[in-house]
């Protein structure tokens, strides 16, 4: 057979306008298992197993142990106060080598060490003190082995300094105030379990909604891209933005509503906000995941290369750890990604209960990204416009 060098006729794909764009992409989204369970059903599944390993929210009961070299009366009552501490779980160990061991096997979070001469030391009023030894590893556990210790060891030496003033004929009650001069009252307004859920999770459902939105709409476009059904109007494409945008928009509502309310995490402290930010974030991911989308060309490229990309994102977000400790290279692109103001500007409406004033920042900054992020799909598509109909 003869080869022949003619080229495919290009014919115009008929546009859709806004409503028919809207119609057809919910259609599709519904009739796409994947993108099914991209865009509704993992963040559903999110809403309830994501925070279920932090539902006690306070650690208690952590297991530590504790070396009595003293053999002292005081070292006894140590003993006894840190036992009666609802955040551990006293053992005793006989050596420091023994508790050092049971801490490489993860028996122990922690143990203290009371060493020899404590109550003699005290007694003489010399200098005294007791090691706690945490395991770094676990920041939070590490946490409680300290405090439990602190409280234990606190409450000793308040009695001891109250015994003293009451020997050299001071009244009870005043020696008792004596011991803190100026009481500290701790008041948590915005977490107050301290809980690392009700820390953690609004932020990270935020960037659940981002995640699965980016995912589930490059997956869509890539499909179409693949059928050649990926080209239309700009009103077209508002359309599919604007159907992709109510899909997420409701799952937002979902967390915001339901799901906090379920784990018990505060929120609704600014619902109106909340509402308008979420109006704003959803067609901003929807926007870049169309981008990306048109940019991978392929339906399992956007799992592919996404599905890593959620635990740098957090990170760099400024959520966990504080922006200005990052590289310079990442403090500059950070500012890319929707979820670097996102976190924050939600976490303060619907957590703390700012008003729209004090985050504009974060209002500002998404619509920069949504304008940004549209530049860049317009760019796309008149590119393959002039690909796809070069004579």
């Amino acid at each position: 057979m003869a080869k022949t060098n003619a080229k495919p006729i290009a014919t115009k794909p008929s546009y859709l306008g806004f409503w028919r764009s809207f119609l057809q992409t919910l259609k599709d989204v519904f009739a796409d298992k994947g993108v099914l369970l991209m865009l509704i059903i993992a963040p559903i599944i999110y809403g309830f197993f994501y925070p279920w390993p932090y539902s006690s929210e306070v650690v208690n009961h952590v297991p530590v142990g504790i070396i009595d070299e003293d053999n002292s009366s005081l070292s006894a009552t140590l003993v006894r106060y840190a036992s009666v501490s609802p955040q551990l779980d006293v053992k005793r160990f006989v050596t420091e080598a023994d508790a050092k061991q049971a801490l490489w096997q993860n028996d122990i979070a922690g143990f203290m060490v009371i060493p020899s001469g404590l109550e003699q030391n005290v007694m003489a009023q010399k200098s005294a003190s007791v090691s706690v030894v945490g395991n770094g590893g676990y920041f939070i556990l590490n946490k409680n082995v300290q405090f439990g210790f602190l409280k234990a060891v606190g409450t000793v030496s308040a009695g001891i300094e109250v015994k003293k003033s009451v020997a050299h004929g001071a009244y009870l009650p005043t020696a008792a105030s004596k011991t803190q001069a100026v009481p500290l009252t701790i008041v948590p307004l915005y977490n107050q379990t301290e809980g690392y859920g009700a820390y953690v999770v609004p932020a990270v459902a935020i960037l659940i909604l981002q995640q699965t939105l980016l995912m589930g709409t490059a997956m869509l476009i890539g499909t179409w891209f693949e059928l050649r059904r990926h080209q239309s109007s700009i009103r077209g494409w508002l359309g599919r933005i604007a159907a992709l945008s109510t899909i997420s928009f409701v799952i937002g509502c979902f967390y915001y509503g339901w799901a906090f309310d379920l784990h018990h995490y505060t929120h609704g402290a600014n619902l109106g906000g909340s509402l308008l930010f979420l109006l704003l974030f959803c067609p901003t991911v929807a926007t870049l995941g169309c981008v990306l989308g048109l940019w991978f060309k392929k339906r399992e490229r956007s799992l592919q290369i996404l599905i890593f990309s959620s635990l740098p994102l957090f990170f760099i977000s400024g959520y966990p750890w504080p922006a200005s400790q990052l590289p310079t290279f990442l403090q500059a692109i950070r500012w890319l990604i929707p979820t670097t103001p996102a976190i924050n500007t939600s976490v303060q409406l619907n957590q703390m209960g700012a008003s729209v004033s004090q985050v504009t920042n974060g209002f500002f900054s998404l619509a920069v990204l949504w304008l940004l992020y549209g530049l860049l799909l317009l760019w796309f598509c008149l590119k393959d416009n002039q690909v796809q109909y070069k004579p």
